[in-house]
C-alpha cells in the first residue's frame, strides 16, 4: 500500500469522525449561542450587548464591558452619582410602585403594547421564545443565558421561578433613598421601566433581595462592571442617590 493512499484513508476516516461527532451533539453545537453550545459571556446567540451601548435597556443581555475606554466611561457614570446615608423602610410596600407587571406606566419603554411588563422582558431577552397557543405575548418556554451566574437555563412556565424578573436598583431600596417622597406615577416608571430589569436565575435574585452593590455583586465576576453600570444608569435617570460604600464599590468594579 503506497504512502499516499494510506494518508487518504487517515484522512477519511477523520472526517467520518468530526461528521458522527457533529451528529452526535446536533446543529445548535456547531454555531455560537446555540442551546448546546457551552456557556460565556458571548454565547447568548451573539445578542448580549454592553450597558454602554443599550442606555434605556431596550437591547437584550448585558455584555462585559472589555475596553479602557468604556470602564473610563463607566468611572465617570458612577462618580457623577449623589450619596447619602439609606433611610429608614417604614411604609414600604410592593403596591406603592402599583402592581406588578402593570402595562400601564406610562413614560418608560414598552408601556401599552399589550402585553405585561414580566413577558415584554421574556421576549426581549429570551432565545428560542415559545408562546402560549393563540398569543404573541405569554411565554411559556424559552433559553436564556443569565448574566449574573454565566448559566443558559432551559426554562418552562410550568417551572415558573427558575427565571424571576429582577430590579437592578431594588424598589425597597428606592424607596429608602428617597421614592418614598416620588408621585406614585414616578415610582411605577422605575418599577416597570426596562433599563432597571433584567431576567435572571431565580435563586440569584432571591440572594439578592434588597441589596445595594456594596453587599451584593453577581456572582459572575466578568460582569460586575457591566452589572454596577446599570445600576449607576438606572440610579442617573431617576436621580436616585446611592450610598458611600455602594459607590465606591461600583468604582472598584469598573478600574482598569
Amino acid at each position: 500500500m503506497s504512502h499516499r493512499t494510506l494518508s487518504t484513508r487517515r484522512k477519511g476516516a477523520v472526517l467520518t469522525v468530526a461528521v458522527a461527532a457533529a451528529l452526535l451533539t446536533g446543529c445548535d453545537g456547531l454555531e455560537p449561542g446555540g442551546s448546546s453550545a457551552g456557556p460565556g459571556p458571548d454565547t447568548a446567540a451573539g445578542q448580549a450587548v454592553s450597558p454602554m451601548t443599550n442606555p434605556d435597556g431596550t437591547k437584550p443581555g448585558l455584555a462585559a464591558l472589555t475596553s479602557e475606554a468604556d470602564k473610563v466611561n463607566a468611572r465617570k457614570l458612577i462618580q457623577g452619582l449623589a450619596t447619602k446615608g439609606r433611610g429608614p423602610k417604614t411604609g414600604y410596600e410592593r403596591d406603592e410602585f402599583g402592581y406588578a407587571w402593570m402595562d400601564t406606566a406610562d413614560g418608560v419603554p414598552l408601556a401599552r403594547n399589550g402585553c405585561d411588563t414580566r413577558n415584554d422582558l421574556l421576549k426581549l431577552h429570551g432565545r428560542h421564545v415559545q408562546f402560549r397557543s393563540g398569543s404573541d405575548c405569554v411565554v411559556v418556554a424559552m433559553d436564556l443565558y443569565d448574566p449574573y451566574t454565566g448559566k443558559d437555563i432551559a426554562w418552562k412556565k410550568a417551572k415558573a421561578t427558575e427565571v424571576q424578573i429582577d430590579h437592578v436598583v431594588p424598589l425597597s431600596y428606592s424607596w429608602q433613598m428617597g421614592a418614598a417622597r416620588w408621585p406614585e406615577s414616578k415610582r411605577k416608571q422605575l418599577a416597570n421601566d426596562v433599563l432597571n430589569l433584567l431576567p435572571v436565575e431565580g435563586r440569584a435574585n432571591s440572594a439578592k433581595r434588597d441589596s445595594g452593590p456594596a453587599s451584593w455583586l453577581p456572582p459572575n465576576k466578568k460582569i460586575r462592571c457591566s452589572y454596577v453600570v446599570r445600576f449607576a444608569q438606572v440610579a442617573d435617570k431617576y436621580e436616585l442617590p446611592v450610598t458611600t460604600a455602594d459607590r465606591a464599590t461600583m468604582l472598584k468594579q469598573c478600574q482598569g
